[in-house]
């Protein structure tokens, strides 16, 4: 095997709606800078990103409980929610640049309109719902939400989740129809079909085996060509770890301090789907449930319109379950290999304080179809066992970290962890993810450029890409909704109701 040296300014690990928007924001913001992505799959966006091991919700907590969170005096604290859903007007804004710009072509291929619901049953249930619906209908960032607990007005919203539904208790629901769905595969591949065009270096079935940091501070990355076998060393001043749930393992390579004491939890998912178009023409939102008691957040129930290779379908899920790998397509050992002497404690500490998940985690992985149809028929009563098939999703590797609230804590966010002198970063953990995909991104330009940041070459082009950059979109409701009618009108959400499916099938 050969060893040859490459010189690159930046390196993006993994091929996915990650690497694909630094790549695109770096392109944006320096034309100039020479960017290689090395990608272990044969094609962009087959991991996390892929449409189908993912929910595919424009994440900005229209539906979400989780996101809102009631207090012992019963008030809703809603600022999670508010910070979510400005994340995903930044996200909506530099899409929206991109598609101005011709960068990306036809909008209906990645993104369409669909209500955002959130369904509850039960007394306490809905009178968190009603409160949570007071809390943010008063917020400049949710207009439109409305509130019902009318079977009437629910057969109405929700045709195929009130059929046959017998009403043994109190039922509600909130609507709003600025909500979405997000084909992240179709538009990380969009993504990287733009940054070839640009002249980045774009190769896939490479492993990256190893990251080294050389004496004046840039980095040497070792990879592999999965077929060949072919050895290259790459050196880059800066270089990006976005390898979904395979972040971990290369963190822990470059041996950064600030990757020390950190561990992973991997949890996988499952979708149930329907296709059949009399089926599915009778029900488009998507609708969020409440988890259940012991269940971690990713696994908040909900009935889904997706769309999906320019076919419209329902999915309903996820159901957890458990694997060692970290990557759909990795090893099984990949979950012990991630234990280090340094996360060793760690480790040994979330186990112990999680072993109520580990249940929930094992009694998903052992349910039956009929047990999975049963949760489902809580959504849709009439569900008949024929019209629905199982759908593997994508695996999520949270994190397990060391934090003031105690050892071994295992948090469901996204974080990033990146060198002190911001010459690599790594993204790990999940929800709300992709969603978030422009902020996130930002965050790691803010720490790893903040030079360029403030520099008078960069500043100028982030505020026309991005308008509401620097600003509180919470404090600003006009700039907000001067923002949001700009990237529905470019992004062609107008309408919720009537999807322009002719622009879809044209592209």
């Amino acid at each position: 095997m050969s060893n040859t040296y490459k010189k690159t300014d930046v390196i993006l690990i993994g091929a996915g709606i990650m690497s694909a928007t630094l790549g695109s924001l770096l392109k944006e913001l320096s034309p100039d800078w020479n960017i290689t992505v090395f990608e272990r799959r044969e094609t962009p966006g087959e991991e996390s990103s892929n449409e189908w091991n993912n929910a595919g919700t424009g994440h900005s907590s229209l539906c979400e409980l989780n996101y809102t969170v009631e207090q012992p005096d019963g008030s809703i604290d809603v600022s999670k929610a508010i910070k979510v859903n400005e994340e995903f007007q930044v996200s909506k804004q530099f899409w929206s640049y991109l598609v101005s710009n011709k960068r990306l072509k036809q909008p209906r291929d990645f993104i369409m309109p669909v209500p955002h619901m959130s369904f509850v049953q039960g007394e306490t249930n809905v009178a968190f719902l009603k409160n949570r619906f007071e809390a943010l209908s008063r917020n400049p960032l949710f207009p439109g939400m409305e509130y019902t607990d009318e079977p009437e007005k629910l057969k109405d919203w929700i045709p195929l989740m009130m059929q046959d539904r017998k009403i043994t208790k109190p039922i509600a629901a909130t609507k709003i129809n600025s909500g979405t769905d997000v084909n992240f595969g179709a538009l990380t591949r969009d993504l990287f079909n733009h940054l070839k065009s640009t002249n980045v270096d774009i190769q896939f079935k490479q492993s990256v085996e190893d990251l080294t940091q050389t004496s004046d501070g840039s980095w040497n990355v070792k990879v592999r060509n999965v077929e060949t076998g072919k050895i290259e060393t790459h050196t880059a001043k800066f270089v990006f770890i976005g390898g979904g749930g395979g972040s971990l393992h290369l963190l822990q390579k470059s041996g950064i301090p600030e990757g020390k004491g950190i561990g992973g939890f991997p949890v996988s998912g499952l979708f149930m789907v329907c296709q059949d178009p009399e089926v599915v023409a009778q029900h488009r939102a998507k609708v969020y449930g409440k988890a259940a008691i012991g269940a971690p957040p990713m696994s908040v129930p909900h009935l889904d319109t997706r769309l999906i290779d320019k076919k419209e379908s329902l999915l309903f899920g996820p159901f957890a379950g458990f694997s060692p790998k970290f990557l759909k397509f990795g090893s099984m050992l990949d979950l012990f290999t991630s234990i280090k002497p340094h996360n060793l404690l760690t480790m040994m500490a979330a186990g112990a304080k999680n072993i109520p998940l580990t249940i929930y985690l094992i009694n998903q992985v052992m349910q039956s179809k009929e047990k999975r149809m049963e949760e489902l028929r809580e959504f849709v009563p009439n569900a008949k066992s024929e019209d629905w098939g199982l759908v593997v999703a994508g695996q999520r590797v949270q994190i397990i970290k060391d934090t003031p609230e105690g050892k071994g804590t295992l948090r469901f966010g996204t974080e990033v962890i990146s060198a002190g002198d911001g010459s690599i970063a790594a993204l790990l953990g999940a929800s709300p993810g992709a969603s978030t995909a422009v902020s996130v991104m930002l965050e790691i330009l803010n720490k790893c450029f903040p030079e360029n940041m403030k520099a008078k070459a960069w500043e100028p082009k982030l505020k026309e890409m991005i308008p509401s950059y620097g600003k509180s979109l919470y404090e600003n409701p006009e700039l907000f909704k001067g923002i949001h009618a700009t990237t529905t009108r470019t992004l062609q959400l107008e309408d919720p109701k009537k999807p322009d499916n002719s622009k879809v099938k044209e592209a």
